[in-house]
């Protein structure tokens, strides 16, 4: 089964490209099952209800996110109501939503984690403990894992990656909006990449224009961040699963635009 992992999707023209555009890329990949980082996909990071609700209806089966998801309180109910919305599982279990689901996908069952790394980042709990505690819950009511880490410090992927080889057939990160050239299988048979990058303006500063960043960078003053105009760029993964292997046989970066 193939499967397609999109990097952090970045405003409406984003969003647009990928209700536009992913159904037509399921069919000629023949994707089994689409995970797609929308925590940005609204003017001013966030994401609202009727956002997350347009992804689904492109052909989007489980949304991850990040730190910027609790940007827009609008959010917060439907973080409960809709288990196919992520959040990271390390945040309190007090916080709106879930970080991990259970979904199927031409017959496999498909547990999908999602946590926030700690370097540069919010003090949470360990994202190394939160994914051994969902491993450990969901023992036997899966047939493979994925999971998305959404963190600043490569490092601290790669050591996630290390620690879960073998255990996690998919591992990808997100948060940066680069996307990285390392995908590769790791000695354990884990498919990762350190990033998958993002789905906006590829000309941009994370999908913002340059002169509010670039003033801010020199400054150190609060500036109005901007969403960048252009050609939308894409970046995805796509990771193919052997079924009967039980593990994942390629991953392939393929940008679209």
């Amino acid at each position: 089964m193939n499967l397609l992992c999109i990097g952090d999707i970045v405003g409406p023209a984003a969003v647009e490209f990928v209700r536009d555009n992913l159904h037509k890329i399921r069919q000629e990949y023949d994707i089994g099952l689409v995970i797609a980082n929308g925590e940005n996909a609204d003017p001013g990071n966030g994401l609202l209800p009727d956002t997350a609700k347009l992804l689904f209806l492109s052909g989007v089966d489980v949304i991850t996110s990040g730190n910027h998801i609790w940007q827009k309180n609008g959010i917060y109910a439907f973080l409960d109501d809709c288990p196919a919305l992520l959040r990271p599982a390390n945040y309190p279990a007090t916080n709106p939503g879930h970080g991990h689901v259970i979904v199927e996908a031409r017959g496999l069952r498909a547990l999908v984690m999602n946590v926030q790394g700690l370097v540069y980042m919010e003090p949470l709990a360990s994202p190394f403990d939160t994914v051994e505690k969902i491993l450990a819950e969901e023992a036997g009511k899966y047939d493979f894992a994925v999971l998305d880490i959404h963190a600043e410090a490569t490092s601290e992927k790669a050591c996630l990656a290390h620690a879960f080889d073998g255990r996690v057939a998919v591992i990808f990160g997100t948060h940066t909006h680069v996307p990285t050239a390392d995908e590769r299988i790791l000695p354990g048979g884990s498919a990762f990449i350190t990033d998958l990058g993002m789905c906006g303006v590829a000309g941009s500063a994370l999908g913002m224009t340059f002169e509010p960043v670039t003033a801010k960078l020199r400054t150190g003053m609060p500036q109005r961040f901007v969403l960048a105009q252009g050609k939308i760029t894409m970046n995805t993964a796509i990771f193919v699963y052997n079924e009967q292997k039980q593990k994942v046989d390629l991953v392939k970066r393929i940008n679209f635009s």
